[in-house]
């Protein structure tokens, strides 16, 4: 049976295995079937297709293993259907956890939502405490166990991914071993010139390659350049020689099935144990919520001109987009996070201070950006560069076009802030015998630096979630620019060079006869 010389010619890498593309020529004097030989032993059957043009008709394909008696053959066999179930595994667990994070997604948004409604409900009288509490402290169980829950799954899937590397590598090491034991890809032909040839191609479908996208974010003044970079690793068994590489979103694994919904019951609440308090706290200074969600990292610039890079060719599909660097790539059999630079996004920033110094008396430089492109950026490591200095990494979340992302590069030290309590009082209405608290905050804002800096002030009076518990005389100077119904107030400040600008806050508290106050801040 005639053997087809057919070299690797193309390869489609996607999160989880890869497409294999071979192209060769065979004359069809040597009968009626031809035969790939030679193929990883752990291609996917059900994915192999064989196409060609010629004098000739494909009328059968068949996948063949061919396996000999081999010490190692037991083992690789043993390797190969393990890694097929951990693939399974693997690919179940990451479905939970998008699963576990569109919860999390859903119980934040309610939770924002709900916070205001609860507010304006409390102020008008129109809800009972003690039920507000209660809804409030059970949305809250729900969202930590589906935090826990998200980081569990996160973790698992790592775990898992680092296992499917170690297997993979061992399912080369016996590959290379036993050479004996092999899959054919034998093709039937109806022949009408045998004095001609036939071009053909067979592509098939192998575990143990992946990708995953990184990136790179540099900041320079108000210009930020993101550039996106795939990361493929794979342990086929098989060198890929330099050919045409495609990096695709796809998941071809995953069964497509149309969703159906299921019933929606209703159930009596079980109060959860009590949780023991957590800690919280460090040596360093937290970043204030609301200030950012991304933390970044940078490296020096050369002084140099810098080397242009290549871009790869993006398709837009229906539900997959696909890279295609524009020239041959090579990616030898155990390589681990071979990169390759995809696309290069020019966006604009809007650069600003912000600072929660209830929190911590810093500044933190922000940067917030539109995706005015048209690329969807999936989830990867992104590593951040503030002029020539590298302030951190961070895991980049979905970035979609048109969406606004905060990114945080560092606390600035020549923005100074201080926080400090200038009047505290407790006393006792001598008729009522109501007590009383009164508290005034001064928050200064200095700036070193050589040129007037935007500075955004965040700060919060008290809310109360009791009747026999009032919150009066609030005054602030200057006036903020956005108050919300939780009592939190937003300055937006414009520091000179060398200037320092005051903002403050104070309140009274009026506590009933008898009431035990709780959460008060000394």
């Amino acid at each position: 049976m005639p053997t087809v010389e057919a070299p690797i010619a193309a390869v489609t890498v996607y999160p989880q295995q890869a497409r294999i593309t071979r192209r060769g020529k065979a004359p069809l004097d040597g009968g009626s079937r031809l035969t790939f030989a030679g193929l990883p032993l752990s291609l996917d059957p059900g994915s192999v297709r064989v196409t060609g043009t010629g004098p000739a008709l494909i009328t059968g394909v068949d996948v063949r293993t061919e396996r000999h008696a081999s010490p190692a053959d037991a083992a690789l066999r043993a390797l190969v259907e393990q890694r097929r179930a951990d693939q399974a595994t693997l690919d179940g667990v990451v479905d939970d956890e998008a699963a576990e994070a569109m919860k999390v997604d859903l119980l934040t948004s309610l939770a924002k939502r709900s916070g205001g409604s609860f507010a304006k409900a409390l102020a008008a009288g129109t809800a009972e405490p003690s039920r507000v509490a209660e809804v409030t402290d059970a949305l809250s169980a729900r969202l930590a166990a589906a935090l826990k829950s998200r980081r569990a799954l996160a973790d698992r899937v790592t775990r898992l991914r680092e296992d499917l590397d170690a297997l993979d590598r061992r399912i080369s090491e016996h590959s290379a071993q036993s050479e004996q034991d092999s899959t054919s890809v034998v093709v039937e032909l109806e022949i009408s010139d045998t004095a001609g040839s036939a071009d053909l191609e067979l592509s098939y479908v192998v575990p143990g390659a992946s990708w995953e996208p990184g990136y790179d974010i540099r900041v320079r003044g108000a210009d930020v350049t993101v550039t996106s970079y795939g990361l493929v690793s794979q342990y086929t068994g098989e060198d890929w020689p330099e050919c045409e590489l495609a990096l695709s979103t796809a998941r071809p694994a995953v069964s497509v099935v149309v969703p159906e919904l299921q019933p929606w019951y209703l159930d009596r609440r079980v109060p959860p144990p009590p949780a023991p308090a957590a800690a919280y706290g460090g040596s360093g200074g937290g970043i204030p919520e609301g200030a950012s969600r991304m933390r970044f990292a940078a490296a020096s610039v050369s002084a140099a001109p810098a080397m242009a890079p290549k871009f790869a060719q993006v398709e837009q599909g229906t539900t997959a987009v696909t890279y295609r660097p524009t020239r041959p790539v090579e990616v030898p059999s155990g390589a681990q996070g071979h990169r390759t630079t995809l696309a290069q996004l020019d966006l604009t920033a809007s650069l600003g201070y912000v600072t929660a110094p209830v929190l911590a008396e810093e500044a933190y430089l922000r940067a917030i950006v539109v995706n005015s492109s048209d690329h969807a950026l999936r989830p990867g490591r992104a590593s951040v560069f503030h002029d020539t200095e590298f302030v951190g990494t961070t895991v980049l979340e979905p970035w979609a076009p048109g969406e606004e992302l905060e990114l945080a590069l560092g606390v600035d030290d020549r923005i100074r802030i201080e926080r400090e309590l200038t009047r505290r009082t407790a006393s006792k209405a001598t008729l009522s015998g109501q007590k009383r608290r009164e508290a005034e905050y001064r928050i200064s804002v200095a700036n070193h630096g050589p040129r007037a800096a935007e500075v955004t002030v965040l700060d919060q009076a008290p809310v109360s979630r009791d009747d026999t518990i009032t919150v009066r005389d609030i005054r602030t100077t200057p006036e903020p620019v956005e108050t919300s119904e939780l009592g939190e107030f937003t300055w937006k400040l414009t520091v000179g060079a060398g200037e320092t600008s005051v903002v403050t806050l104070s309140y009274r508290v009026d506590v009933a006869k008898g009431v035990e106050l709780t959460g008060w801040r000394e």
